[in-house]
């Protein structure tokens, strides 16, 4: 097909012009590319400690810019930068299309992964991409290796169609599974190379199903540290000791009963809660009533004694969607100074610690979260224990603020249903998300004024940052599509 007949078929039927191109990519392109991705431990700093020595993170930023540049974007500039001590990022800008553009679309990504993690079905692993019924296996494809690779076809796809678009400028991390610490050092430097930035397109984020285009409308904030327990230099015979040296571990349990209620979860300092937007208590009905009892059903259950399957929380839709997006909760994700059970003598142990995860609502700010938490916890020790409450995080970066949406432009949400009805067949749906993208806290602070994308292909069951996760390929296809779409639609 010859340019002219490209505009020709685009004008006729722009979204299907779109959707094709996306599917083709996708196949030839990009899944072969997510494969030799998903194969390199590109941890996190958080979980690689010796990540500059093994140079994952490089490989695998350096593999995305080159398949960027391969595909030669009419007027493409990309840099891999790299301060010092710093992770990578890539930085791409491709001019605009539209004559008198004097906007700037930013698009979101990062290329660093969780750890492993246990449990993956025999004949998957983290690192061993697996492509089975739409659905490619290994760690990081989903969250979010794909980004780039999806940004840059949906601008492939707008120029190969010769639909008009405004510049665009791609930020590409590899720090974020760390809560990004070295991203507001690089956002500093880059700020006024953005531009006028009238949108940010977020791929990092999630979908309630697989049937529409689901809008991310807030995320949960996030402060995570080790809090130890000590009480002797060096385990001693329990039969000897207990009783008269209280466990590191009851002490523990002390402390973590200052901070949660262990019978319903509900988290104490009234400091850590703040009052949900009514705006976003009218998304959740909504969303509920699309998903039904699907918001907590999609979580792989255990049965109990009686072989009935284990309860969440609530099985109320509403409430379940509320619970897991605007209210605080704590997590045990961690645990150190416990011996495996084949070598679990009878020694009372002579320290506990626990790997926290302290997920925040999105109004809460989570430094000052974190001070108040190392307060609670360390303070009036029982037993004159040592306690220790270290956040993960450097000086001046501990916690992730969380991100609550600005109020859709018109121009965007007639934008955002029309791509979510070209491209599901659906209308647009609305959900907010318990995780946590640092970035869009810090881009709503440096730019106010922009209108925000966030979406995501991790829906039902794809299990990001556990076992078996994937990426749903057929969703990715479309949802390529409709931010090409959503692209075009921004003056």
């Amino acid at each position: 097909m010859n340019a002219r007949d490209a505009q020709s078929a685009a004008a006729h039927d722009p979204a299907s012009a779109l959707a094709a191109f996306a599917d083709r990519a996708w196949d030839e392109r990009i899944v072969p590319a997510l494969k030799s991705y998903i194969e390199v431990p590109a941890k996190s700093p958080m979980f690689d400690a010796q990540w500059q020595q093994h140079g994952y993170l490089d490989r695998v930023t350096r593999d995305a810019a080159a398949w960027v540049e391969s595909r030669r974007v009419a007027g493409l500039k990309l840099e891999l930068i790299r301060i010092e001590g710093r992770t990578p990022l890539i930085l791409f800008e491709v001019p605009a299309t539209r004559a008198g553009s004097t906007d700037t679309v930013v698009m979101y990504g990062h290329l660093d992964k969780q750890p492993e993690f246990t449990g993956w079905r025999a004949g998957l692993g983290p690192w061993t991409p697996k492509l089975d019924d739409g659905l490619l296996y290994g760690r990081g494809g989903a969250d979010d290796g794909y980004a780039v690779y999806a940004a840059i076809t949906a601008i492939e796809a707008l120029d190969a169609q010769g639909i008009p678009r405004p510049r665009i400028v791609g930020l590409i991390e590899s720090c974020e599974e760390s809560g990004s610490f070295d991203l507001p050092v690089y956002l500093d430097r880059l700020k006024p190379r953005l531009g006028n930035v009238a949108l940010v397109v977020c791929l990092d984020s999630g979908a309630g199903n697989y049937d529409q285009l689901w809008l991310t409308t807030s995320l949960r904030g996030m402060v995570s540290g080790v809090l130890k327990v000590e009480i002797l230099t060096e385990g001693v015979h329990s039969g000897d000791a207990s009783g008269l040296v209280p466990s590191s571990f009851r002490i523990l349990r002390q402390l973590l009963d200052r901070l949660e209620d262990a019978r319903t979860g509900e988290l104490l300092p009234g400091s850590f809660h703040c009052e949900v937007p009514a705006e976003r208590v009218a998304q959740a009905r909504a969303a509920a009533a699309t998903l039904g009892d699907a918001v907590w059903r999609r979580f792989p259950w255990t049965c109990g004694a009686d072989g009935a399957a284990s309860l969440p929380t609530t099985t109320d839709p509403v409430d379940a969607l509320i619970r897991r997006t605007w209210r605080p909760t704590l997590s045990v994700t961690g645990v150190d100074g416990m011996p495996e059970m084949g070598n679990a003598g009878n020694v009372l142990r002579p320290y506990t610690a626990f790997k926290l995860s302290l997920r925040l609502p999105p109004l809460v700010d989570a430094h000052a979260a974190s001070e108040q938490l190392k307060t609670l916890l360390e303070d009036n020790a029982p037993y004159n224990a040592r306690v220790t409450f270290h956040a993960d995080g450097r000086a001046g970066a501990l916690g992730a603020t969380g991100w609550n949406a600005p109020t859709l432009s018109p121009w965007l949400e007639k934008a955002l249903n029309g791509a979510s009805m070209a491209q599901y067949g659906t209308p647009l749906g609305y959900i907010g998300q318990g995780g946590t993208i640092p970035l869009m806290n810090m881009l709503a602070e440096g730019f106010p004024q922009a209108q925000m994308m966030v979406c995501g292909v991790l829906g039902p069951k794809a299990n990001a940052h556990g076992p078996n996760e994937f990426l749903h390929v057929p969703y990715a296809k479309r949802l390529t599509a409709a931010v090409a779409q959503v692209v075009a639609a921004c003056s």
